[in-house]
């Protein structure tokens, strides 16, 4: 019922009130920036983006408001905005204590739906205050998201504020809630084989989400006759007068139920929008056959699924929560509601564009989820059944299914302003919007909570590295094994403010306490002993060095995978590991470097090996990054690229990557590649045109370098003076999963680079 909140499997996160600061603090304090869409480098800039270049559009929109669309961020732009009435389950903690919620919600819409959004914080709980400010900021914005108002304020609000605005005005916390739920039930429904007309409901709970789930499924087929309100003094009944107010008052029924247990007594569904506890085993026993319940309270359901099987083994169950299955999240819905709802400059989001919203999330479920859901489960395939009937967050096509029901539902409705004609064109243009950044790396978290993995931190007793491990904990990632001396490592997360003491899954492993000392220094003097070392230089590796005491818990299986590389250079680190590790047979180990630019992502190699590969070389790390691409959920298109095109200007160095190409055909490969060619003519999409020869025919996401040197260079630069996000390098193709960091570090990198361990990116 609520944004996604990561929880531990089977328990609420861990963390101590410092390390939740300190996650807001650091960096720029906030979760927000303001990035411009346009150049600011020369005079010119200046003239147009201001004056006098910017007096044209302000007479186009006098002229005409539709323009400001055309002319300004408007049509991308949502409010989220909040009185702190009823901040999560916090209650009324006041308009600027509830800014960390509103900047967290428009972070979702730019990450699920590329919606640009900021939040306001109106200080008032009076309605209509609270009404005037935010009806007089309407022409700023293309949406307005209420979230966290308390009821009835919320509904008076929202009814008003329709009213008045000219552009959709969405209070999550009722509709959100409602949408969600509702394609649940008609998934659940169908899986139950019962009729809409007949099925009977209990919703539990009268506030604001309570009322909309009613309106909503009532909306989609129920029969008022068959769906029962309760609120904390009982069944809301027609003639009932003690709490009661307008909004239940439309839902009351004649009924001679009274209590919460009598109106659950042969229900068929049950919804909880209302506290921890409030549905007992006795009253889920009584419940018809195949009950559907719906607990949807958070943090903690109404009673968890574990209660319900041990009553019922004929119930679906869905909750709010992560670790459950068949999660009701919001965030499957406002993002996509709002994308469709923008992108036809509705002027409402109506009933009928919610059903078609809920309808669309239904459908979804019921469809063969592609390999990046897949992989998301570690291989293992949901299908829709009684644990998934629900979408799950991260599933791709969300945002090319939902906002053309929306946008669709709005043109029938009348109330689209830019009807769509192309639907096809529509739907890829919004495949595009998905962000692949944030998209890759969840894709990889998911998979990794899946299946959660042992992983050594080798340099455990690192403040960063600390705080790194815990994290990977609090995620539901795995095991994290610190290695370091014990007392150092609790001395320096206690001067930290990280408390370990009793942590899950946190293990802390050193050569003086551990019993396998003597099994690691046989297994690497066994490697090294034709290689100039004695059996006593292999044991004060093991016994002194961190690296190559980590590095062998991951050869002998001792851990899945591991991190190092924080207080080492890289090539050293990387010496280190290889000594006790090989290359996976058949590979070849590279650096593969992650480039994350304004919503794309691109693959370097190698910048991490070979410093002046042969065209063999060159062919062998162009199919070792395509492996990575593919692992990461992209179709490899990759650029062998030089400083010429084609043959032009020659010289030596070309002429290994022309070289390289006549490799890779004669070796057959099954992914795009060619080259020589520039890396602008790679990555332009209108340069690459002026090649209609070429085998790439759109713009390639794997760039193989001629050289390490160029390779090293170009990323480094990206990431300082491009502003671009760097991971990397990858280390692809050793036979065990290792991951090395750059020096300096961040516990966000570090977290990252270990859950790519432990997902394998290295094949």
């Amino acid at each position: 019922m609520s944004e996604s909140r990561p929880v531990t499997r089977g328990k609420r996160p861990t963390f101590t009130d410092q390390e939740a600061l300190q996650f807001h603090q650091q960096g720029r304090p906030g979760k927000l920036e303001v990035v411009a869409t346009k150049p600011m480098a020369t005079q010119r800039d200046l003239s147009l983006a201001y004056s006098p270049g910017v007096a044209v559009p302000v007479l186009a929109i006098a002229d005409d408001p539709a323009l400001a669309y055309d002319y300004t961020a408007k049509g991308n732009l949502v409010a989220v905005i909040s009185n702190g009435t009823a901040i999560l389950g916090l209650g009324n903690r006041g308009a600027l204590a509830s800014k960390p919620v509103m900047e967290g919600k428009a972070v979702l819409f730019k990450r699920f739906a590329d919606i640009d959004s900021f939040d306001l914080e109106v200080e008032t709980e009076d309605a209509e205050a609270f009404i005037n400010c935010v009806r007089y900021l309407g022409p700023t914005f293309g949406g307005i998201n209420l979230e966290d108002i308390k009821a009835p304020e919320c509904f008076i609000i929202e009814e008003r504020l329709r009213e008045l605005m000219d552009i959709p005005v969405f209070h999550d916390d009722q509709h959100g809630t409602a949408i969600i739920s509702a394609a649940g039930i008609i998934n659940a429904l169908h899986l139950t084989g019962r009729d809409i007309s007949e099925a009977r409901l209990v919703v539990n709970g009268a506030g604001a989400a309570g009322i909309a789930c009613i309106e909503l499924v009532k909306a989609l087929g129920f029969r008022s006759e068959n769906v029962i309100l309760c609120d904390t003094k009982g069944v809301v009944f027609q003639g009932r007068t003690e709490g009661m107010n307008q909004w239940k008052s439309a839902h009351a029924v004649a009924t001679d139920k009274r209590t919460l247990s009598e109106a659950l007594e042969g229900a068929d569904i049950v919804f909880g929008l209302s506290v921890k506890g409030a549905f007992t085993p006795e009253m889920i026993a009584s419940m018809a056959p195949q009950p559907i319940i719906f607990a949807m309270a958070n943090p903690n359901p109404e009673i968890t699924p574990e209660e319900v099987a041990q009553v019922r083994d004929d119930a679906i169950v869905a909750t709010g929560r992560s670790d459950y299955p068949n999660q009701v999240n919001n965030v499957l819905g406002f993002p996509y509601i709002f994308r469709g709802a923008l992108d036809v400059h509705a002027t409402t989001i109506n009933m009928e564009m919610k059903i078609a919203a809920a309808q669309a999330l239904a459908a979804l479920a019921r469809e063969d989820v592609p390999d990046e859901v897949a992989a998301a489960y570690q291989g293992t395939r949901p299908r829709f059944g009684r644990e998934y009937i629900i979408p799950v967050p991260f599933d791709p096509r969300l945002i090319f299914t939902i906002p053309p029901a929306v946008a669709k539902a709005a043109m029938e409705t009348g109330v689209a302003r830019k009807p769509i004609d192309n639907m096809d064109r529509y739907r890829a243009q919004l495949s595009a919007r998905r962000d692949p950044v944030a998209g890759t790396l969840n894709r990889v978290f998911e998979r990794v909570r899946k299946y959660p993995k042992r992983v050594v931190f080798a340099e455990g007793e690192e403040e960063v590295v600390i705080r790194a491990a815990i994290s990977f904990v609090n995620q539901g990632l795995g095991t994290a094994i610190l290695v370091g001396r014990e007392d150092r490592v609790m001395a320096n997360a206690e001067a930290a403010g990280i408390d370990l003491a009793g942590r899950d899954n946190i293990e802390i492993h050193n050569a003086a306490k551990s019993d396998r000392n003597s099994v690691y220094a046989q297994f690497l003097y066994a490697r090294m002993q034709r290689k100039g070392y004695l059996f006593r230089d292999c044991q004060r590796l093991i016994n002194q060095d961190r690296n190559h005491f980590a590095a062998s818990m991951v050869a002998l299986g001792d851990a899945d995978a591991m991190v190092t590389g924080t207080t080492r250079n890289y090539s050293i680190a990387l010496e280190d590991v290889r000594r006790v590790i090989d290359h996976k047979p058949g590979h070849r180990v590279i650096g593969v470097s992650l480039c994350l630019a304004r919503g794309r992502v691109v693959l370097v190699a190698d910048t991490a090996i070979h410093e002046m590969p042969s065209a063999e070389e060159l062919a062998g790390i162009a199919i070792e990054a395509a492996g990575v691409a593919r692992r990461l959920g992209y179709e490899p298109r990759v650029a062998m690229l030089s400083f010429s095109t084609f043959g032009f200007p020659k010289a030596e160095r070309a002429e290994k990557v022309q070289e390289a190409v006549r490799i890779l055909d004669g070796m057959r490969v099954d992914f795009e590649y060619d080259g020589e060619m520039a890396a602008d003519v790679a990555l332009n999409k209108d340069l690459l045109a002026q090649y209609p020869f070429s085998r790439l025919k759109q713009p390639a996401n794997v760039l193989v370098m001629p050289a390490f040197h160029s390779a090293a260079i170009s990323t480094k630069m990206l990431q300082e003076l491009g502003g671009a996000q760097v991971l990397g390098p990858l280390i692809v193709g050793l036979d065990k999963a290792v991951q090395i960091v750059p020096l300096g570090a961040t516990d966000s990198d570090i977290v990252n680079m270990a859950a790519l361990a432990a997902y394998n990116i290295g094949g």
